[in-house]
């Protein structure tokens, strides 16, 4: 016999497949895209998509084979509290709140998310700002493991929905910080270069990187990064500010590298020419500075993250301000195209 669920008020605005991830978090992507490909899931008696945007009052249809106990979220079971040690490691993190979002100052280091072989990361510990409220916070968009800087996480389920699609929307302003090796030139532009993935890398050969390709290649994805020279060391090192019109994987990484300027501590893209050396430590000299975002209560929201330690002393060992809190493309003008060599 079939059942169906109502879409409760806080449920507004989420996506089918994260409906049934909250509910049914067992189930596969795949196994639900194949429900939805043979009408067995409907909403309000019509066929639907994963990606559909559910509406209040709206009806689930549930087939059968996912009212097995084994297939649905426990509804009583308590869950185990997290850590003191992990509430204050995430409370520190914390550089904003409100009763819609919290925005966190991510370390370098530790992932986002999980995947093979990771067991701690940042979405893992969000039970930590619960603060014993219903909904759990939620994770709108990522940075990779060694970038440092702004992640914003949604406190509901709508907060989720409507920054999720500012940034869909590309209604957001992100500016990230990097340290090159060697200076940008021209030293502001435009970088409009596809990136593909390619494999065949690292120790077991089995690790993945951005590689530039043409637009027209298979695989390829547009991507694009505007940026600035803010300061330069002789002309060995640059402080240099970009900020991404799309959001591809490893895209500022591969774009700097494209240009000859590779960010340092970067050795995937880098090689060991990327090396700290003297006081300027081996890691990923990468952080995201600032966001710009429309707030789901209205009106638009600007927050700031502060250097992490390894990045701040590289720039007080070159003279820039760590404390720069200018949008250095206000009034940019139009920065020249820097095409694929």
């Amino acid at each position: 016999m079939t059942e169906s669920m109502m879409v409760e008020k806080d449920e507004a605005g989420v996506r089918l497949d994260r409906w049934f991830k909250r509910h049914y978090p067992t189930l596969l992507h795949g196994a639900l895209e194949k429900l939805l490909r043979t009408g067995q899931v409907r909403v309000d008696g019509k066929r639907a998509k994963a990606g559909d945007r559910l509406e209040i009052g709206q009806t689930i249809r549930i087939p059968p084979q996912l009212r097995q106990p084994d297939m649905a979220a426990p509804e009583k079971e308590e869950k185990p509290a997290t850590n003191t040690t992990d509430q204050a490691f995430m409370r520190g993190l914390v550089i904003h709140e409100d009763t819609s979002l919290y925005v966190l100052n991510k370390p370098s280091g530790i992932p986002t998310q999980g995947g093979s072989g990771i067991t701690r990361h940042i979405d893992g510990l969000l039970e930590a700002l619960q603060a014993g409220k219903r909904q759990r916070p939620r994770l709108v968009h990522r940075l990779d493991r060694d970038t440092s800087g702004v992640l914003v996480v949604a406190r509901t389920v709508p907060a989720a929905a409507s920054l999720s699609e500012a940034l869909r929307r590309r209604d957001a302003n992100k500016i990230y910080w990097a340290l090159t090796k060697g200076v940008p030139q021209p030293r502001n532009g435009t970088v409009r270069l596809a990136l593909a993935k390619e494999t065949g890398f690292g120790k077991s050969g089995h690790d993945e990187r951005m590689t530039g390709v043409d637009d027209d290649e298979e695989g390829a994805k547009a991507a694009t990064t505007h940026y600035t020279v803010m300061g330069m060391a002789a002309d060995q090192y640059a402080w240099v500010a970009l900020k991404p019109v799309t959001g591809r994987t490893h895209q500022i990484r591969a774009h700097l590298a494209h240009l000859g300027t590779p960010i340092v501590g970067d050795f995937k893209y880098g090689g060991t020419a990327v090396r700290g050396s003297g006081e300027i430590e081996d890691r990923l000299h990468l952080h995201a500075r600032s966001i710009e975002i429309a707030h789901p209560e209205g009106g638009r929201m600007s927050v700031s993250a502060p250097l992490p330690p390894h990045m701040r002393s590289a720039w007080e060992l070159f003279g820039f301000d760590p404390n720069d809190r200018s949008d250095p493309f206000a009034a940019m003008a139009a920065p020249r195209k820097i095409r694929r060599r």
